[in-house]
């Protein structure tokens, strides 16, 4: 990590600046920080807005920062949870981020557009929730992406079932979904009516972070509300026709929880793309992976090449046809990403080099003057 924004004259920081006491803060990040030395300060974002984040500062305060010019040329973009360097200028009233902490438990997905690349939506997490709801949005196919998704972050997940006072069939929803989840464990809650919520406490020790994902209307923002014990996210009704809900968060953001944990909220999206998520696939089909140990070809893609174990599997029944074909499709799907991956850093790397080049001309001008 290079520190570009040293201050010249390199004055120490006191103790109150030197560390964040917030949940996540850990040695690593410590140790990074500790190379900036002046007017700088530890903080962890809170919230993304447009141009600007809400950062929490070592004595408590949230402050609204920008990001430096160098650090987004760089496609360095905070992300809500990341621990950030902040350039403080208490003469100007001005405060930067400068430089983002080392991460751990990044949930990314595919970045929108033709662009390729992956976008960090949550940084430094610990668990993270696959929440969905039992009823017209419960879909065991979406579950597999959400898996692959989290397991790729480092995060451990957990699969939440809410809603579950407004179906009988909440067991059977339960059995479907372990049967897919692996060492992924599975909860049924109701939100609303806080039946089950004592079941997600072992996930949520203090010290650590856990960031909710799912789609919009399975009741995110009522449960953050629940375990909060105040109201402090909008929530809504879901339309009666389809079940399905608008979407009531319209940021990610960050809470404190009254045990000292953290909480993320984000706002549902009917389909997360998956990403750098391909390293996530084996873990979350761990019962093709055992099968393919049995193939003839260590390269095979279990798509109709002889001798293929996964295939005779499925024929004899040890495996559905429907999760073999949701496999396939995400295999695909991460194979063409991993394209848009490669494209897309390639150009970030040229656009990159072409400011470096371009400050480097710039510094001889004004040298030459």
């Amino acid at each position: 990590m290079e520190n570009s924004h040293e201050s010249s004259d390199r004055t120490e920081r006191t103790d109150t600046t030197a560390s964040l006491h917030t949940p996540g803060w850990n040695k690593e990040q410590e140790e990074a920080f500790t190379r900036y030395t002046g007017p700088y300060l530890a903080g962890r974002v809170t919230s993304r807005h447009k141009t600007a984040f809400d950062v929490l500062l070592p004595q408590g305060e949230t402050g609204r920062v920008g990001a430096s010019g160098a650090l987004r040329r760089l496609g360095k973009i905070p992300a809500v949870g990341d621990f950030v360097v902040v350039l403080d200028q208490p003469d100007s009233g001005t405060r930067m981020i400068v430089d983002i902490l080392p991460r751990h438990g990044t949930l990314s997905r595919g970045a929108p557009g033709e662009g390729g690349g992956s976008q960090v939506i949550a940084a430094n997490l610990d668990t993270v929730f696959i929440v969905t709801a039992a009823g017209g949005d419960f879909n065991i196919r979406r579950l597999e992406r959400y898996l692959a998704v989290v397991h790729a972050s480092g995060a451990r997940p957990v699969i939440v079932i809410n809603k579950a006072d407004l179906t009988e069939d909440t067991d059977a929803l339960v059995e479907e979904t372990v049967a897919i989840a692996g060492d992924t464990p599975v909860v049924a809650i109701s939100a609303r009516e806080g039946g089950g919520i004592e079941e997600l406490s072992p996930f949520l020790p203090a010290g650590t972070t856990v960031a909710l994902v799912g789609s919009s209307g399975v009741g995110k923002s009522t449960l953050i509300n629940t375990l909060l014990t105040t109201s402090v996210q909008e929530t809504r009704d879901v339309r009666d026709y389809d079940e399905r809900g608008r979407h009531t968060t319209t940021v990610r953001q960050l809470f404190s929880l009254p045990g000292g944990a953290m909480v993320i909220d984000n706002p549902g999206v009917r389909e997360i793309q998956l990403g750098n998520a391909a390293a996530g696939l084996e873990e979350t089909f761990a019962d093709i992976a055992e099968f393919a140990a049995d193939c003839r070809y260590r390269d095979c893609r279990h798509d109709g090449e002889p001798g293929c174990a996964v295939q005779e599997a499925a024929d004899a029944g040890l495996l559905s046809e429907a999760r073999l074909l949701s496999y396939r499709r995400l295999m695909k799907e991460a194979g063409f990403q991993a394209e848009k991956n490669d494209i897309g850093l390639k150009r970030l790397e040229k656009k990159k080099y072409k400011w470096i080049g371009k400050a480097a001309k710039d510094l001889n001008r004004e040298k030459g003057r």
